[in-house]
């Protein structure tokens, strides 16, 4: 779910809200739930981006010349790299603010935290590792070479990023989870058209038909992430709904409706990824985990 605000939403805000408000009213009488719009149980993410370093800072030094490439690259990544992206999404479709947004799957801070044990592989992981396990499974893609221009340029953008982020937790890191809830894909389905189809189109392929400026990526289907992406987890992308969409009125769908709308599209047909199998071999899978590994096959419980 990507891209930037659309020009001229925040004028539309208070219309906008004051539409949805009517619509989500209209929905629970239907289904049930009474004459108020659902709450949002959970608080949104603050509309604040975590300490980074200024882009004005930049110069036009070799370094900054880099830096700047690495951040296209992320911001572009389907134009710039078309021969190791997939499908039609880009890095800063799943990391927001050029990786800059609290909860919102932020680069900041993460050069600190590798090379690191990774729980999926098994193995120890590098972040050009990481950089290439997203090309693989979230852009259903081809991954860079190590000594590429494209990844060295990548990787000073993430370290410049994370220089002035101390090593150790933060708040704001990740993507926050909130508590499971059983989805009904049903009344996701509804939802999605209400909430979500504006900018990614009512039949999920993206609103780049719609005529608005930088529409959302496709959710579903060959032009979306893969089974095998971290977004293909319940837990992972009803967070990120709730938190961060709409765009223009994050945090004012519920937590129930997040798990609808996450259910809804994660029960559309989207890219397999070869190799899933191997994943968490320790058999830790967590619970949302949408495919079976072998693990899990040998009788593994897969971890709360």
């Amino acid at each position: 779910m990507g891209g930037t605000v659309n020009q001229g939403m925040g004028a539309r805000r208070s219309s906008w809200l004051a539409g949805a408000a009517a619509l989500a009213i209209a929905l629970a009488a239907a289904c049930g739930g009474g004459d108020k719009a659902p709450p949002a149980e959970t608080a949104a993410a603050p509309d604040t981006l975590l300490p980074a370093p200024a882009e004005s800072l930049l110069t036009q030094d070799s370094a900054s010349v880099s830096i700047r490439r690495g951040m296209a690259l992320l911001v572009a990544t389907r134009d710039s790299l078309p021969s190791h992206a997939g499908n039609e999404l880009h890095c800063t479709s799943c990391h927001l603010d050029k990786g800059r947004k609290p909860f919102g799957n932020p680069w900041v801070g993460v050069a600190n935290r590798y090379p690191a044990q990774w729980t999926r592989t098994g193995t120890t992981v590098t972040l050009e590792d990481r950089v290439n396990d997203c090309f693989r499974r979230s852009l259903n893609g081809k991954p860079l070479n190590a000594g590429s221009a494209e990844m060295r340029d990548i990787l000073a953008y993430l370290t410049w990023l994370s220089k002035d982020l101390p090593k150790g937790p933060h708040k704001g890191l990740g993507v926050d989870s909130i508590a499971p809830i059983a989805p009904d894909t049903v009344r996701g389905k509804t939802q999605f058209a209400m909430y979500c189809s504006r900018c990614h189109g009512a039949d999920g392929q993206s609103g780049k038909n719609l005529g608005i400026v930088n529409p959302g990526p496709p959710l579903w289907g060959k032009g979306s992430f893969s089974i095998g992406s971290g977004m293909a987890r319940s837990r992972i992308i009803a967070a990120f709904v709730h938190h961060h969409m709409p765009f223009d009125a994050p945090g004012f769908v519920a937590d129930s409706i997040s798990y609808d709308v996450a259910g809804f599209v994660l029960s559309r047909p989207r890219p397999d990824f070869p190799g899933k199998e191997l994943d968490w071999p320790a058999g830790d899978a967590p619970a949302d985990l949408p495919y079976k590994t072998n693990a899990q096959a040998k009788g593994v419980p897969p971890k709360p």
